[in-house]
């Protein structure tokens, strides 16, 4: 399975050889939204043309689209973690949101 992304939206795609077809599935919004191409090309213009769908279909209903990230989440740790943690942001001067965020930036470049 591979990720491809567009306009901050990521889907993983899975080849079906059967069928000769690439799938897509957008992965970081609540909404299902899939798409699917016989090329490379094909399969990169259906996942833009679908989020393109996505954003009038969203816009014509007055809905606010699901945004892919909105830059928050929760993470759940054992407390010794958690103290670690913290006291290992205060040695560096940093909160422990910033800690965090420049550890989860190193580990995921």
């Amino acid at each position: 399975m591979t990720t491809m992304t567009h306009d901050g939206y990521l889907a993983t795609v899975e080849l079906d050889e059967d069928a000769g077809l690439f799938h897509g599935e957008v992965i970081n919004t609540r909404d299902v939204l899939t798409f699917q191409g016989r090329t490379l090309a094909e399969l990169k213009t259906a996942f833009a043309d679908t989020i393109a769908d996505y954003l009038d279909w969203c816009r014509e209903r007055g809905k606010t689209p699901d945004k892919p990230f909105s830059g928050t989440f929760s993470v759940r740790v054992a407390p010794d973690i958690h103290r670690r943690a913290a006291a290992a942001a205060a040695r560096e001067g940093k909160s422990l949101n910033g800690f965090v965020a420049e550890v989860l930036e190193r580990a995921s470049s």
